[in-house]
């Protein structure tokens, strides 16, 4: 959760949670901490969400019990999987929908949206005018060149605004520390269709409930090899659901069945798409693991982990590996074949965007510390002044000003980075 203010008024960019170690036992979400924001609710001219994953919209529905008339800006699948978690908490949201290219005052803020490229629709970066200064925001992003949408990042738009002076350039973290350029998702479709391809009993996919571009691929995956395809999982079922129904999810007719007509059929026409891919105790796999779930696995069966491995999850997620193996599965994950790629920026983007945009001041934003810092080193090899590039060293909530890097830059919008225990914020998909 990032935090901007003007004037006296208040500008929050996502608001997500942090999903609990193994050293956290009884708790279900890390929120963010709205301490310093509390008193203050009624300054909030709106909540920006930048994209659709857990991460960054999690922590909505707490934020709203607090203050529930707060308008949330953001695409329309953003949006509508936001709108579909406040229901379930009895909130009806104030929206305001917004596309690329759109540009939306909010009091005091003068806000712009640029298309970029994640692993997940609709992703938005934004940039924000005030009188003291622009400010940009990446979101989540990379650049892949051939994304399955067709929608790539906006470089044009980040070098439009560098052109006319970004005194902040707030950038994903999370791959800082990994050298080059972050691979194409269409790169996953080789070792997705040999999974399938191979595969002598049923197939089990375990990825995020929002990772829509993936889920498009096991599914395109499981028609070409005629298998029928399950989605097992409250936030699966509800998600993919709204993909489809608002276009963002092809499903070839007749490809998604219920989970009990896949009784009927042969082990080698059954594909299930779940969640759990984290380790997470209650979510699906793990109860597939625990002999806890309607699906047994069975010797034969091949699971398919389509997503990375959080840092604070490896336990977890090898226990699963361990179980599942156990009973006969053939476990396919990152660590043994090409069935993932990372959703963020790897550091040659993120120098590719400091290039082009050529900010007075940086704030590295989403990752662990190393991260943070290792992102902070790469603004300052492109040229940004080292008492520019500002990041999280030892607060939880924090604040900083463009003014305070001595660099020869207008006064920026404060901005303050608030999360539980963890001010870089939550794991995120990768």
């Amino acid at each position: 959760m990032t935090v901007f203010e003007y004037a006296g008024k208040l500008l929050v960019v996502d608001c997500g949670v942090l999903f609990p170690e193994e050293h956290q036992p009884g708790v279900d979400v890390i929120l963010p901490d709205f301490t310093s924001i509390r008193d203050r609710l009624d300054d909030i001219e709106a909540i920006v969400l930048t994209h659709g994953h857990e991460d960054h919209i999690g922590g909505v529905p707490y934020l709203l019990r607090e203050r529930r008339d707060i308008p949330l800006v953001g695409s329309k699948l953003t949006l509508a999987f936001i709108s579909a978690k406040l229901e379930e908490h009895k909130i009806k949201p104030v929206l305001r929908q917004v596309a690329e290219g759109e540009r939306l005052p909010l009091g005091p803020f003068d806000t712009e949206f640029l298309a970029v490229n994640h692993s997940i629709p609709d992703a938005l970066a934004v940039a924000i005018r005030t009188p003291a200064g622009l400010v940009l925001h990446t979101g989540d992003f990379k650049m892949d060149q051939f994304p399955l949408d067709q929608r790539i990042t906006d470089l044009r738009g980040f070098a439009r605004l560098g052109e006319e002076g970004v005194d902040l350039f707030l950038t994903d973290s999370t791959n800082a520390e990994v050298p080059g350029f972050t691979l194409s998702e269409g790169d996953l479709v080789p070792a997705i269709d040999t999974v399938f391809r191979t595969a002598p009993k049923r197939v089990i996919v375990s990825s995020f409930a929002s990772h829509v571009h993936r889920i498009q691929q096991v599914l395109n995956a499981a028609h070409a090899h005629g298998r029928k395809v399950a989605f097992v999982g409250r936030s699966m079922v509800r998600n993919m659901g709204i993909a489809r129904e608002l276009g963002y999810l092809d499903v070839p007719q007749g490809l998604v069945v219920d989970l009990k007509q896949m009784d009927k059929l042969p082990a080698d026409q059954v594909c299930v798409i779940c969640t759990g891919s984290q380790g997470e105790p209650m979510a699906a796999l793990s109860r597939m693991a625990n002999r806890d779930h309607v699906i047994r696995i069975s010797e034969g069966d091949t699971v398919l982990m389509a997503s990375s491995l959080i840092p604070g999850n490896e336990n977890a997620i090898y226990r699963i590996i361990n179980e599942l193996t156990r009973w006969g599965a053939n476990v396919v994950h990152k660590g043994n074949a090409k069935v993932h790629v990372s959703g963020h920026a790897s550091a040659g983007e993120l120098v590719y965007c400091y290039n082009i945009v050529k900010p007075r001041n940086v704030m590295p934003v989403h990752g662990e510390w190393r991260h943070l810092k290792a992102n902070g080193e790469l603004a300052i090899k492109t040229g940004v002044h080292p008492a520019g590039s500002c990041w999280p060293r030892t607060a939880t909530s924090s604040t900083w000003s463009a003014a305070r890097s001595g660099s020869p830059a207008r006064s920026a919008p404060a901005t303050s980075t608030s999360t539980a225990r963890r001010s870089a914020g939550p794991p995120r998909p990768r």
